[in-house]
């Protein structure tokens, strides 16, 4: 236990570097998203926490949040990611499938999904239960890569001998959806980034 800690943190920082390498900056496009969120306001969650560098992006801007993964290991290592800065206690670490969580409905004024999307075989399920999960008047965040951003994952992805999943729904077809169930959408992009801000209307459903 020790050395865990600090091993993870190596693993983040090499990660980081090799993402760099190919141009693009994880800490610059989790800042990106925030600050295209902000204000973030409320009960926050965070669908699919991976490695928890969005996590830890959210940490360091001083939220206490839930975050959730289907991934028990992804789970640990987001865990001592925040544990090296010494911000684990503002992460709730939870594990649940995204296309059923155990939290009720209208739980959170603000709910983060970035990089997702394109990981999902029933994206649709997810994005309705993360509907769901939003309280009248708050919003859903939705981040995925550009087509720039892509091409940045297809080649960290090649190097390391893997195939990079493209999903079956993208961005443009999240914000169709989102827009037919009545949500007003906002969309910025940075070169390697699409952030969608999607506020649900004050009636309760």
């Amino acid at each position: 236990m020790d050395r865990e800690i600090p091993d993870n943190y190596g693993r983040y920082l090499e990660r980081q570097a090799l993402y760099k390498s190919f141009g693009y900056d994880v800490e610059k496009e989790r800042g990106f998203i925030l600050a295209a969120a902000a204000p973030v306001r409320g009960r926050i969650i965070e669908a699919g926490t991976g490695k928890g560098h969005f996590a830890l992006a959210l940490a360091k801007a001083g939220h206490s949040f839930v975050s959730f993964d289907i991934s028990a290991q992804e789970q640990r290592f987001a865990g001592l990611l925040l544990e090296y800065f010494g911000l684990r206690e503002q992460a709730d670490l939870r594990i649940e499938n995204g296309e059923r969580t155990s939290f009720p409905g209208g739980s959170f004024d603000t709910v983060f999904s970035v990089n997702v999307l394109h990981h999902l075989s029933n994206p649709y399920l997810v994005i309705e239960e993360l509907i769901r999960l939003v309280s009248p008047g708050g919003r859903l965040i939705l981040a995925d890569f550009t087509s720039e951003g892509f091409k940045v994952m297809e080649k960290m992805h090649n190097l390391e001998g893997n195939v990079h999943e493209t999903g079956k729904a993208g961005m443009a077809e999240a914000e169709t959806y989102l827009v037919n169930k009545g949500f007003a959408l906002r969309k910025v992009s940075s070169v390697y980034q699409t952030v969608l801000i999607a506020e649900k209307n004050g009636r309760a459903s």
